[in-house]
């Protein structure tokens, strides 16, 4: 099985992320700026996964270990991080972009949402990425704590957004690895200017009832990626 990257595996989502998909007998790259917080999230992650195929690594060669990478780090160090990953992340890679522009980011309330010049978060990732790299977005309304219980069973959709339905499909078949999570289509990735306010609205819910919710869209089949072209059509 190819190893799959995840760029602030130090971080609360990202561990989670790296976690699951441990557990699941997935090899995963960790990445950080620090090689040694990198392999100290790894350490973890082995305490949790017996058996745990991972590694911690810089950003830089992480980025280099896989056909897929997911980007999971605060709003204001997204920009800091394409940047200094212009020239490992190559044509042909998946950028899974997990950040959310929550107000957080510039010492505001974890409620709202900035307003990013290019629509979203991932559309910026998209403008910053070097030219061939796909981007799709994810993971917006799941819960870092709920992920990073591995223990704990999860049951909640995953809404993707991007420009082409293989790529969507392609982060889908690795998110739905992990049981319990359920891949949408949700459109476009101009849609992710609405699926990243999602996390301000989870976090007051959750905030409110104390809990780590997630979200289930009604009335779908069961397994609606199934249909999803893989690396062809748009």
């Amino acid at each position: 099985m190819d190893p799959v990257t995840v760029i602030g595996g130090t971080g609360a989502l990202g561990f989670g992320l790296a976690a699951r998909l441990a557990q699941q007998g997935t090899p995963v790259v960790i990445g950080s700026r620090d090689a040694g917080r990198a392999g100290e999230a790894a350490g973890r992650v082995r305490a949790l996964v017996g058996g745990a195929t991972i590694e911690g690594a810089v950003n830089a060669e992480a980025a280099r270990r896989s056909e897929v990478v997911f980007l999971c780090v605060p709003f204001r160090s997204q920009s800091e991080n394409l940047t200094n990953l212009k020239d490992e992340l190559r044509e042909g890679q998946l950028l899974v972009d997990a950040t959310v522009p929550l107000a957080a980011a510039v010492s505001g309330k974890a409620t709202r949402v900035l307003g990013v010049w290019q629509g979203s978060a991932a559309q910026q990732a998209e403008e910053m990425a070097p030219d061939g790299v796909r981007v799709v977005s994810a993971l917006h309304t799941v819960s870092a704590d709920a992920l990073a219980h591995v223990e704990r069973g999860l049951d909640e959709d995953v809404l993707i957004c991007g420009d082409r339905r293989a790529d969507k499909a392609q982060a889908a078949e690795i998110l739905q690895r992990i049981p319990g999570l359920r891949c949408v289509d949700a459109g476009r990735l101009e849609m992710s200017r609405i699926t990243e306010t999602m996390t301000a609205l989870m976090i007051s819910i959750n905030a409110k009832y104390k809990a780590h919710a997630g979200v289930r869209i009604a009335n779908l089949p069961e397994h609606p990626h199934e249909a999803w072209p893989r690396r062809s059509s748009s």
